[in-house]
């Protein structure tokens, strides 16, 4: 029988050639020549299987004395064809391989694949991933409660003055948590005002109301949306930069090195943060009720013909001092809530710089979410208690 030649590639000193010999009943002889490298196109070791089924071959050997040049593209080569002699019940004669082929092949053969080792693709069930889901959702609600438990320690060993944290670093927060913070509140915060004064105009004009714009922006500001914007605004601005800070400790393995010298990170790094935070938001707080009632003012004088004095009037006899206790207290809330998140998050973040970037967009998505339940249950509660 004459062989069967195919090659593969272009120009002629590139070509992978590879040709079949049947003249042995019982063998297959596999003629390889030219350049068997990774940058030249190789056959497919389907043309082996072919011949294999073809014939009634029980044993293969090669005849490589045509190859220029060979590396890791020869034995990727080689290794297919060797699995494919084990599934047809084929040996192999490795002698006619070139110098430190065969070697690295039974070098390869050698080392068993480790058991487990290469990831099984199975299609996974809508149960199995709502099992799935369900037990990470409980494992990360264990460990942030179990994280909530250790900052309330750390705030009674600061009550009693055991805490042990640089004042230089608590009053470097409260700095970055205050001042440096206003410019950003006070554009969104008097954003917020026009936009409530701009809604609210548009049904009141309807009715000759437009007066009651003062009282609409006076109320909402002053009582939840003060709060909620400032909130959400420290929770992209703030949560995002202590998840960040204490990500990248912990890929410096900084946090380990507190814990070897037996220095708590939580006294040391998130309670000054927390402290910080929850301080600064009741402040801001009343800086966005300010700044959004001043929103709707613009639109009150400039828009609607009310005077100054109208507006003032109008909003001064609406707001109580319950409405701006009950946004104060929220803003403290959500100053513990964003300060948490970030610190939690950063906490939790890997080795990786990656895990920084997952860290600091997990600890906004953790404070925003946790501003807007804050929000809905203290409005319930204090629905209930008629406040």
């Amino acid at each position: 029988m004459e062989p069967r030649h195919h090659a593969i590639g272009k120009p002629a000193s590139q070509i992978c050639e590879i040709s079949f010999d049947h003249s042995s009943e019982k063998t297959l002889l596999i003629n390889l020549s030219g350049s068997w490298t990774l940058k030249n196109k190789r056959p497919s070791a389907d043309v082996v299987k072919k011949e294999m089924t073809a014939g009634a071959a029980t044993k293969i050997a090669f005849n490589t004395t045509g190859i220029r040049d060979w590396d890791s593209g020869l034995l990727i080569f080689l290794g297919r064809i060797i699995d494919l002699s084990a599934k047809n019940g084929i040996t192999v004669d490795k002698t006619g391989l070139p110098d430190g082929a065969g070697k690295l092949m039974d070098l390869a053969a050698a080392v068993p694949e480790k058991e487990g080792a290469r990831k099984k693709s199975q299609e996974e069930t809508f149960l199995f991933r709502i099992g799935s889901e369900a037990t990470i959702f409980f494992h990360a609600s264990g460990e942030a409660l179990a994280f909530v438990g250790e900052a309330f320690t750390a705030f009674t060993r600061f009550l009693r003055g055991k805490a042990r944290f640089r004042r230089s670093d608590l009053t470097r927060i409260i700095q970055d948590c205050g001042i440096e913070a206003l410019p950003i509140v006070s554009l969104i915060s008097l954003l917020v005002g026009l936009i409530l004064a701009f809604v609210g105009a548009v049904q009141l004009m309807m009715f000759g109301a437009q007066i009651y714009v003062a009282n609409l922006v006076g109320i909402s500001m002053v009582r939840v949306m003060g709060a909620v914007m400032a909130g959400i605004v420290m929770a992209g601005r703030t949560g995002a930069a202590f998840a960040a800070q204490l990500g990248t400790m912990q890929v410096n393995e900084e946090i380990d090195a507190f814990k070897t010298m037996g220095i708590s990170p939580m006294e040391f790094l998130v309670l000054p943060r927390i402290l910080g935070l929850a301080l600064m938001m009741p402040l801001l707080c009343l800086y966005a009720d300010l700044m959004g009632i001043l929103g709707g003012f613009i639109v009150g004088v400039g828009m609607l013909d009310l005077t100054m004095v109208e507006y003032y009037n109008q909003t001064k006899a609406s707001v109580t001092l319950n409405d701006l206790w009950i946004g104060v207290v929220q803003s403290m809330v959500f100053g513990v809530l964003v300060a948490l998140a970030g610190c939690l998050r950063g906490m939790q973040c890997g080795r990786s710089a990656s895990a920084v970037g997952d860290a600091a967009t997990s600890a906004v998505v953790t404070g925003i979410v946790a501003i807007i339940v804050a929000t809905a249950i203290i409005t319930v509660i204090t629905n209930v208690l008629g406040i």
